[in-house]
């Protein structure tokens, strides 16, 4: 009798594990509370997968020998309790995968901010190197559709803690940790603990034969590293000149000090600020140890371009650069990017307040920014925070508007910069929606402008 797999959530996760399971010859089930896309359903049915949308019938999925959830899927909820009673393993798509990527290598990329670009990056790099390269997890097509449709050499994986909390045996050969702040702390028992300890998932079961490559000046990540046993070969990575580091920043240019030598000064890549250099030293080390040349890795450096909505340069008007960072969702994200730029700002923030501390940038803030524009319904917060610091504060709910009124306050080499510091539900569907219509009503008012 065949082996029964049901999987919770037909997003694009759990639709490549029902297909992944279903070529392995699992006797598969798909269960979603809410509406599966019908491009999915589309998938399911085209693999003759059965599936329910709406409902968790419990009888049909407690009676599985396996079962594979969505990261998105909290363990609180009904469904998984009800498995858990059950005695049922509960496993994550990613560890799923990895158990059938046999002889395939693994770089996989955590940390609060910065995952998936140091993923788009280390998978570029590794692409435009000749490599057999696939990109998975958080970005790209799921690891279990990819590991069914046909075997790569190298996996690139961007993970989230929720995913790393479903991995039993997985063991990347290159793990990557880029920061650690507090975030998602509803999943976490409100316990910082509990989320250090998802995110130190990733080098779990690693052994002393591979890599772990982390930003060393985080405090968080530093504490952890003089207080629990590391198996893998440590490589930190730091901004400090002095560090006693093999990859650091020594205020001119990033220094990497492995078997070889090399520099590479920021001005050689695409990528513009602090964060970027921890970033970029992070991914280059990666792609070195993967066995990438240094020359191939300063062409790759020179050639990539970010993910959009991250200091994404959507037009200049009259002098005046407008800069889409949607992305930056909380106050870490925004002290990258005000970090990023010496010129005067036109800052647009707002939106969903996630209980953010203002205090965090109020010094970058006064230096820089001479326009606050407020995009949100309600921007109390933000004026009570920079009413006294800032020398104009305005306010809309209108993106069309708000970019006329950055262009009216901007001068010739300004920088107008989104990055909101904010969720965007109270007036967009997501962070993506907020910085098309901003790139858009740019590109609108620059054609009306200049013809």
């Amino acid at each position: 009798m065949k082996e029964r797999v049901v999987i919770l959530g037909s997003g694009e996760s759990g639709t490549g594990a029902a297909i992944l399971a279903k070529a392995k010859g699992y006797d598969v089930f798909v269960s979603d509370q809410g509406q599966i896309k019908d491009k999915y359903k589309a998938e399911l049915q085209l693999h003759e997968i059965p599936f329910e949308e709406g409902v968790h019938t419990y009888e049909a999925i407690t009676n599985a020998d396996l079962v594979i959830k969505s990261p998105g899927i909290p363990d609180k909820a009904e469904v998984i309790k009800r498995v858990k009673a059950s005695n049922i393993s509960i496993i994550d798509e990613i560890e799923f995968a990895y158990r059938y990527a046999n002889g395939s290598k693994i770089i996989a990329i955590t940390g609060t901010n910065g995952k998936t670009t140091t993923t788009l990056l280390t998978y570029h790099l590794l692409k435009s190197a000749g490599f057999d390269v696939a990109l998975a997890g958080n970005v790209g097509f799921s690891m279990a559709r990819q590991v069914g449709d046909k075997k790569y050499d190298w996996y690139i994986l961007e993970l989230s803690s929720f995913q790393l909390d479903g991995t039993e045996t997985f063991r990347p050969d290159i793990g990557i940790l880029l920061n650690i702040t507090p975030d998602h702390l509803d999943r976490y028992e409100y316990t910082m603990q509990n989320y250090v300890n998802s995110k130190f998932q990733l080098i779990d079961n690693m052994s002393a034969q591979e890599e772990f490559i982390y930003y060393a000046d985080d405090a968080i990540i530093n504490n952890e590293i003089s207080s629990r046993p590391i198996v893998p070969k440590k490589i930190p990575v730091s901004l400090k000149a002095d560090a006693v580091a093999p990859v650091k920043y020594d205020g001119q240019q990033m220094v990497f000090n492995f078997k070889e030598k090399f520099f590479i000064a920021q001005s050689e890549t695409t990528l513009k600020g602090p964060h970027n250099l921890i970033n970029t030293m992070a991914a280059v080390s990666a792609v070195y140890f993967a066995g990438v040349n240094v020359k191939a890795i300063r062409e790759g450096l020179k050639t990539f371009k970010n993910a959009p909505h991250r200091l994404e340069s959507v037009g200049v008007i009259k002098g005046v650069e407008f800069i889409n960072d949607s992305k930056a969702t909380n106050v870490d994200s925004v002290i990258y990017a005000l970090g990023s730029y010496e010129k005067n700002l036109i800052w647009i923030a707002g939106g969903v307040d996630k209980g953010n501390d203002y205090k965090l940038i109020e010094s970058e803030v006064q230096k820089k920014v001479k326009t606050l524009i407020c995009l949100g319904k309600d921007n109390e917060k933000l004026k009570r925070a920079f009413g006294g610091i800032v020398p104009v504060v305005k306010e809309t709910q209108s993106v069309k508007e708000l970019v006329r009124m950055a262009l009216e306050v901007a001068q010739q080499g300004d920088v107008v910069l989104l990055s909101p510091a904010c969720a965007s539900f109270d007036l967009f569907k997501n962070y993506e929606d907020r910085g098309n219509q901003f790139r858009n009503a740019v590109q609108e008012l620059k054609k009306e402008i200049e013809g």
